[in-house]
């Protein structure tokens, strides 16, 4: 008579086969962003042939962070945020990074990838850290204390510990246009809530400090990019990412040219760069 299998044998293998089953199912996994399927592309449900020529660069990055389309008015609020980082010089580590390792031969996409290395805390990191410190302000507001007190609560806090301000204060402009211009665009789009009022208090008492006119702290584009980003509701988590995004392109036409116009494995002073491009000019005038 053949013999029976042994019935723990049985357990074995059945209980192998619920395993990999699992393994199986544990392969399955979802995500919101983009369904590949043959001959269409779709982004957030959207088919991307269709959004080509329809939407800008800006308004499909909104998409594809955010979810949704933006409205007219906060799509042109956000490419201004995008455009206003797209470079700064040739100072800031990350264009540096990005032009050392260009004059070393490599390609322009090892020389950019260099330079986003480059950013941290201190370079690239005050969007996030400002936004965390509106919030901070913000959630006293919320728990009924006016705007202007919760400013001063928060210029004093940091002040008196010796804290920077994330956000407030530059090595070079004691006035930032960026910052400015950002704001001007939110009150016209109807967009400043409440980390712009927030924002704008606390730039009122640093004008007001008695050594402010030999030590301005004037609202940066980083403070600014916080501001307006708070309000239209980007986590704090994508504020880093989106100045990256925004400067990429610089970086990309700092490591072009230095590849073009130098030679190779020179030592870059930063203070030595001398500007020989167009003379200021002006849009023209169909650009509204």
């Amino acid at each position: 008579m053949a013999s029976q299998p042994d019935s723990s044998t049985n357990r074995q293998q059945s209980g192998g086969a619920r395993s990999a089953g699992s393994r199986r199912t544990d392969r399955i996994w979802p995500t919101a962003i983009t369904r590949i399927e043959p001959n269409s592309i779709q982004i957030r449900g959207y088919a991307v042939d269709e959004l080509m020529g329809r939407l800008s660069f800006a308004e499909g990055i909104y998409l594809i962070l955010k979810g949704e389309l933006p409205t007219p008015s906060i799509g042109k609020l956000f490419e201004a945020v995008l455009v206003s980082s797209l470079d700064h010089g040739t100072t800031p580590p990350s264009t540096l990074a990005t032009r050392n390792v260009a004059t070393t031969g490599a390609p322009v996409r090892v020389s950019v990838a260099a330079g986003v290395l480059a950013f941290g805390a201190f370079h690239g990191g005050d969007i996030e850290a400002c936004m965390h410190f509106l919030e901070s302000g913000l959630a006293r507001v919320r728990d009924g204390v006016p705007f202007h007190d919760v400013a001063r609560e928060m210029v004093a806090g940091s002040l008196d510990q010796g804290r920077a301000l994330a956000g407030f204060g530059h090595r070079i402009h004691s006035f930032d246009p960026r910052a400015a211009r950002l704001f001007q665009l939110a009150q016209e789009l109807e967009l400043d809530g409440e980390y712009v009022r927030l924002a704008r208090e606390v730039e009122r008492l640093l004008q007001g400090r008695p050594d402010a006119a030999e030590h301005p702290m004037p609202l940066n584009v980083d403070g600014a990019i916080a501001a307006v980003c708070g309000d239209l509701g980007f986590s704090a988590e994508l504020a880093n990412p989106l100045f990256i995004i925004a400067r990429v392109p610089g970086l990309v036409a700092h490591a072009h040219e230095e590849r073009e116009r130098h030679g190779p494995m020179r030592q870059i002073d930063p203070a030595g760069a001398v500007y020989d491009g167009p003379s200021p000019r002006r849009l023209p005038e169909t650009r509204k």
